[in-house]
């Protein structure tokens, strides 16, 4: 058994003492239990990283030493629940894994041919897009990933970010995820992308760079989710500086976008849109990064209350996830204090609990 004790924030509240008994919660002190180990500190549901793609590496789909060192290195940042949001290959033997977060797969990105990162993305024309969709999403749980943008390099210098589908065909295949029980996340940086994505009723937009204040307060309005990844916008400027003479067009757009990020997404905020934390990690970003994220959505002008809950109790509810429910699965991260008054805390979790088993040792 696990005593908490301090402060738990859960769905229903603050408690001050909690326990953890056959790796579920309670909050009524179990009769006869003897106590095994003490967490003392601020304690609130495992972070949730809804864009981390385990399994992704430089080399596309790494082997499984690594796939397990990333898993481990994502728990250790106080994460206990990943969406995959895209992995090259088939991730799903490291559910049987110990040690390793729950895992959201989300089968591969669907892209068009020469649209998207070489190797990555199962390749399609528009046409193949709602049976495709359909295939993935009986892959997958619950959830599809669409590229939605992204540079058309045939136009040479006048090459630019350009949606890589058509509304039509967009709107039928959002309809037949739904049919098929999935929810549909798209990539893009694009402002021409947006209104399409409104218009097919897709469930989530990824990034989300390019949206004007009028398409931030529909989204909002809306109630579809958007993670900022703050992160993978900083490397806007190394996209724009590497487009350089050769596409001058995309190279403007792109470093438009990194100039003006932070005034972008403190504006995502403001709009009340429902925000979810994801560190983009996986290729070029590291992994165990969400603390980080949050951190630079903070500093964006995005409120540190939106932007923890975002990762806790407030991500989980939009995705559907326990969130220290009385009887639930235990997944909790402890820190010395509230990292809301203080969001350095995140990068030092005190204490990580993962599935009702303690996988740090600070402990009293």
């Amino acid at each position: 058994m696990i005593h908490l004790t301090g402060t738990i924030v859960h769905r229903g509240g603050i408690a001050s003492e909690a326990w953890i008994v056959d790796g579920a919660i309670t909050y009524v002190k179990p009769e006869g239990a003897k106590t095994a180990t003490t967490v003392r500190g601020f304690a609130m549901p495992g972070l949730l990283d809804v864009h981390c793609h385990i399994g992704l590496g430089a080399d596309i789909l790494v082997d499984r030493e690594t796939a397990l060192q990333q898993a481990a290195d994502v728990v250790a940042s106080g994460v206990t629940h990943v969406r995959d949001l895209g992995t090259p290959g088939d991730m799903s033997w490291i559910d049987l894994e110990p040690g390793v977060p729950r895992i959201i797969h989300c089968g591969r990105h669907i892209a068009r041919p020469m649209r998207y990162l070489r190797g990555i993305a199962r390749e399609i024309e528009p046409a193949e897009l709602p049976g495709v969709v359909v295939d993935e999403a009986a892959k997958a749980d619950g959830w599809v990933k669409l590229v939605g943008d992204w540079i058309d390099r045939s136009k040479g210098a006048d090459s630019d970010l350009e949606p890589l589908w058509p509304r039509e065909i967009l709107m039928d295949a959002v309809q037949a995820a739904h049919e098929a029980g999935a929810k549909v996340a798209v990539h893009t940086f694009a402002t021409e992308t947006i209104d399409d994505l409104l218009e097919a009723g897709v469930d989530d937009i990824e990034h989300g760079t390019g949206m004007s204040p009028d398409q931030m307060i529909e989204v909002a309005k809306r109630g579809i989710l958007v993670t900022p990844t703050a992160n993978q916008v900083e490397t806007f400027i190394d996209i724009a500086n590497q487009a350089g003479a050769k596409y001058p067009v995309y190279g403007k757009r792109m470093r438009h976008m990194y100039e003006n990020r932070k005034e972008h997404m403190a504006a995502m905020g403001d709009a009340g849109i429902s925000l979810l934390m994801g560190s983009d990690a996986g290729s070029t970003l590291s992994y165990g990064t969400l603390p980080s994220e949050i951190i630079a959505c903070i500093d964006a002008g995005i409120s540190a209350d939106i932007a923890i809950a975002a990762a806790s109790w407030e991500g989980r509810a939009r995705l559907g996830l326990a969130a220290l429910e009385e009887g639930s699965l235990a997944d909790v991260v402890v820190y010395a204090d509230d990292p809301r008054s203080n969001p350095e805390l995140l990068n030092s979790p005190h204490a990580v609990v993962l599935g009702g088993r303690l996988v740090s040792d600070a402990t009293e």
